[in-house]
């Protein structure tokens, strides 16, 4: 969730998102940067700064972090990417561009930088090498999803082509890259799961979202969010606060088993798809809520939930079952608790910005 460009809060909230596990999640600030456990919520971690920091990546737990540079003061320029090792409490690589970074990914062995219209790759050491360079179609979003598991080294990011998607295997960069025509119009979300098998996107018409087998390339589902159109977007990027209709999409996740798929906008809405067995073709498990509905194909979303006040949210599973959080631009937090039967209520409450590392 990136609100630098403009925040109706005032909060000095710049960006804020999860790390590879959803465990945690990092917040950019208008004077540095924060780290939070996502459940139980508790701040970890802060660094003050004289400047403001408009991107955090975390590398699950670990010591080291990706920042670059944001605000209306930004503490590094906006073409550098800074490896920060909260140890040492200092900066030990640096990797200038031509051009503004628009998103980072990180896992153990690999830096990967997102640029308008690439995608770069680095030895994740102390002096990085420069191993892939892939090109995009224009991708200001930062659009790009690295899959963490030590086992797999997919890497997933726009295609030249609106609307596909390339995905490449690291390990394996000789091989040619998986293309799947994902939409007719551009993307606006990407995700992989947490084993890297599964791809999930959605388009800048934001009515369908899409699940591909990513060693095929095969469509498993296509899920409905509404009936109307909706401006989609990633987490890396989001859109300033309006007061359209239109719901915005900032986040696609999966669940630890992949059974389950949620969603957020803009405005404070979450939307819960149960990913059923595309053999057995079942009904899947929430049909009492009274949300599923066949149209042309696709499956509306299984339960929706709006966060009070509507504002702009990410979310995530939490790691007790049937749980969702969401952390939202306003600096509250939210934990929903649902049921096999699509019933939904407020488990938790927290205003994460006004803890210390201290409570």
């Amino acid at each position: 969730m990136n609100l630098s460009r403009r925040n109706p809060f005032h909060n000095g909230l710049l960006y804020s998102g999860f790390n590879q596990d959803q465990g945690c999640f990092a917040c950019g600030m208008e004077n540095g940067f924060r780290i939070y456990n996502t459940d139980p919520v508790k701040e970890r971690e802060r660094q003050d700064f004289d400047g403001g920091i408009g991107y955090v990546e975390m590398l699950f737990r670990c010591n080291y972090l990706a920042l670059v540079g944001g605000g209306s003061h930004p503490k590094f320029p906006p073409n550098k990417v800074i490896i920060w090792d909260d140890l040492k409490k200092s900066h030990v690589v640096e990797l200038e561009f031509p051009q503004e970074v628009r998103a980072v990914r990180l896992r153990r062995d690999r830096i990967v930088v997102i640029l308008d219209e690439t995608v770069r790759v680095y030895t994740f050491t102390q002096k990085p090498q420069q191993l892939n360079v892939f090109e995009t179609c224009h991708n200001p979003k930062g659009l790009c999803a690295l899959c963490p598991n030590s086992d797999n080294s997919l890497l997933v990011f726009p295609s030249r082509k609106t609307g596909h998607v390339d995905v490449v295997n690291l390990s394996c960069t000789e091989m040619a890259p998986l293309g799947i025509d994902a939409h007719k119009t551009a993307l606006a979300c990407l995700a992989l799961n947490s084993v890297g098998n599964k791809l999930a996107t959605a388009s800048e018409k934001g009515t369908l979202i899409r699940v591909f087998d990513t060693s095929s390339g095969s469509q498993l589902f296509e899920l409905r969010r509404g009936a109307n159109k909706a401006d989609i977007f990633c987490l890396w990027h989001c859109l300033p606060f309006s007061h359209m209709c239109w719901h915005i999409l900032s986040i696609i996740g999966f669940n630890l088993d992949s059974s389950l798929l949620c969603l957020s906008s803009d405005h404070g809405t979450i939307h819960i798809f149960s990913l059923g067995d595309t053999k057995e073709k079942k009904r899947p498990s929430f049909a009492s809520a009274g949300n599923i509905v066949k149209y042309f194909g696709s499956t509306f979303s299984t339960i929706r939930l709006q966060v009070p006040n509507g504002a702009q949210c990410i979310c995530a599973f939490g790691s007790d079952p049937n749980t969702v959080m969401a952390i939202c631009a306003d600096g509250s937090y939210y934990k929903y608790v649902f049921d096999s039967d699509g019933k939904c209520s407020r488990d938790i409450f927290s205003q994460f910005l006004d803890m210390t590392d201290e409570k």
